[in-house]
């Protein structure tokens, strides 16, 4: 007797891809995922690929901060 390992999704889904991953850590980022897309990315998703991700957007957000900041002083004067 088969068991479907994700109850309420069909086997056959494919995993996220490089569109769906960004939207669900940038969801995870403001803390809306949905809990649909949550389950997806638990079941089907790879953990280095959401890392990844994370860890490029982190960086981007970082250094659009810190561009802000200097463009912010720089207009300031200091």
């Amino acid at each position: 007797m088969a068991t479907d390992p994700t109850p309420g999704q069909p086997p056959d889904e494919p995993p996220p891809s490089l569109w769906q991953t960004i939207a669900s850590v940038a969801a995870s980022f403001f803390g809306v995922q949905s809990s649909k897309n949550r389950k997806r990315d638990f079941s089907k998703g790879k953990p280095l690929h959401f890392i990844l991700v994370a860890l490029g957007m982190t960086v981007a957000f970082v250094l659009v901060v810190w561009v802000a900041v200097r463009l912010a002083l720089r207009s300031a004067g200091l």
